[in-house]
């Protein structure tokens, strides 16, 4: 395919990103994020308190929500508001699936609103919605084949 651009539309569903959940991510996030519960770095405290194992944070969360939508979107994409819920725990050694759909397009003012889902082996890890705002005022997407990067 090399490199095409193409432009959006309401419908238009963003390709699934998967998120290998692994016990590094889950505590560099809970770190990084300055988020020290112990559910969320010490896998006995957090068994001690109902949980098989530790488990991803929110900011995490809504850090990979944040780069998901983005990524998509490139470089002249800012996001303005990110509302989520959580639902079925990030685990270790599961797999998260982004998946997303564009709801509103407005190329007057520069904006979109994405509605995404974040599944686990559980169930709904994340649901949720993304607006953004653009500094350019027409979207498009730039799509590259992974075969030639």
């Amino acid at each position: 395919m090399g490199v095409e651009t193409t432009r959006p539309g309401v419908g238009t569903e963003l390709p699934p990103l998967e998120i290998p959940v692994t016990r590094t991510l889950i505590v560099a996030g809970a770190i990084a994020s300055r988020d020290y519960q112990d559910v969320h770095h010490d896998a006995e405290l957090a068994r001690q308190k109902g949980s098989p194992d530790i488990f991803m944070n929110i900011l995490t969360t809504n850090g990979l929500v944040g780069r998901y939508v983005t990524d998509y979107f490139g470089p002249t994409a800012e996001l303005r508001k990110v509302a989520i819920r959580l639902g079925a725990p990030n685990y270790p050694g599961d797999t998260m699936v982004l998946t997303g759909r564009i709801e509103e397009l407005d190329d007057e003012r520069g904006t979109a609103t994405v509605r995404v889902v974040g599944a686990n082996g559980l169930g709904n890890h994340v649901t949720g919605t993304v607006t953004l705002t653009f500094t350019e005022a027409t979207v498009t997407v730039t799509l590259t084949d992974e075969a030639d990067s």
